[in-house]
């Protein structure tokens, strides 16, 4: 079975073997959250900026939705 017939099965692999680049905690990247949120908003290259932390948001639930949250609110304030 090729790639594209059964891309769930890629994602799943994806996942459990981690990103290829760099990784971080949750710690760090808690730490930089607020940095990543504005440099997307501004739409700087925040994955080039701050490397891994793309990565550990597709792979940590709990991390993905603090980052959403955090986007949410602060296109919020901003509008």
């Amino acid at each position: 079975m090729n790639a594209d017939a059964n891309p769930r099965r890629e994602e799943l692999v994806g996942r459990l073997l981690g990103p290829v680049g760099p990784e971080i905690t949750c710690d760090e990247c808690f730490a930089q959250l607020d940095r990543y949120v504005d440099l997307e908003l501004a739409g700087a290259d925040a994955d080039r900026t701050i490397p891994g932390l793309r990565a550990h948001l597709e792979g940590c639930p709990a991390c993905r939705e603090d980052h959403e949250s955090l986007l949410e609110y602060v296109r919020s304030e901003r509008a």
